[in-house]
């Protein structure tokens, strides 16, 4: 069984991640839990446990051009469908958090709403999830300072939307949701994108 879980899809800029676990029922791993309710210290401990103790994993990156391009739903439902086929072990069955199933799985798949906290397979995608996405964050914010990425990992905290006010926004940025739309610069006569204004 798979359990297959996303983090990044409200953020304004960096990547979606995604991630799938099958784990070994032989090696049971203490501690796993909702990301969300754990501490960056205890999801950086768990991150390598999982990837050693499980039968199988991985992780899927979904960039900002193609969650601009189809949609932060379709693109987390994509990169869900992408995380699953690149098991190193086929499952037979494939567990996701949330309320909607990817389309296109050649198993069968069952959506959970809170299955980051009642299924530990989707706890450990969750956990992998998170962690990767937050050291993308860290590495964007290296490569676009003045945004603050590392300590926010792009959700819309005042000091993001202040920096995307006074920065504009950068490469990173997801130009389909609505505050990096409306810090886009405008040329006139010409349409801005997205907003038919």
């Amino acid at each position: 069984m798979a359990g297959v879980d996303e983090a990044g899809r409200g953020p304004l800029a960096g990547p979606l991640a995604v991630a799938a676990v099958i784990l070994d029922p032989r090696r049971r791993i203490e501690g796993l839990a909702d990301s969300k309710r754990l501490s960056a210290a205890a999801r950086e401990a768990l991150f390598p446990r999982i990837q050693a103790q499980a039968l199988a994993f991985s992780i899927v990156r979904v960039d900002a051009l193609e969650i601009d391009r189809i949609n932060i739903l379709q693109a987390t439902l994509a990169g869900m469908r992408r995380a699953v086929e690149a098991l190193a072990v086929a499952p037979t069955k494939v567990l996701v958090d949330g309320n909607r199933v990817p389309p296109g799985l050649a198993l069968p798949a069952y959506a959970i709403v809170r299955g980051d906290a009642r299924v530990a397979a989707i706890a450990a995608a969750s956990i992998l999830a998170k962690v990767a996405r937050d050291r993308w964050l860290h590495e964007l914010d290296a490569q676009h300072p003045g945004y603050g990425f590392a300590a926010h990992k792009g959700y819309p905290t005042p000091t993001h939307l202040d920096a995307l006010r006074r920065l504009g926004p950068c490469p990173a940025h997801r130009r389909s949701f609505a505050p990096v739309q409306a810090c886009l610069p405008t040329v006139s006569g010409l349409v801005r994108p997205g907003t038919g204004t």
